[in-house]
């Protein structure tokens, strides 16, 4: 079932959208739509994308566990977000 949404953006923000979306052969609508659902996603999985998951048994050695690869994901993130190296 599908419902309507009313959204109030910047307007530069939304001619950015539309761009990309036509750039990437789909709706403004399906861009939200699949952002809500990575967002859901990344909660279910404790903020770890679906792609990422994929990828961490790519990164694992004999002595990593997920655990320590989820961790150092996190530490990442919080190092670019907060400008620290």
């Amino acid at each position: 079932m599908e419902t309507k949404l009313t959204l109030r953006l910047r307007k530069d923000v939304v001619e950015s959208a539309k761009k990309y979306a036509k750039q990437n052969n789909t709706s403004l609508s399906r861009l939200v739509e699949n952002y809500f659902e990575q967002m859901k996603e990344a909660d279910e999985e404790g903020f770890i994308s679906k792609e990422v998951q994929n990828l961490i048994g790519i990164l694992k050695d004999e002595k990593s566990t997920d655990k320590d690869i989820k961790q150092g994901y996190y530490e990442s993130r919080l190092r670019k977000h907060s400008g620290k190296k």
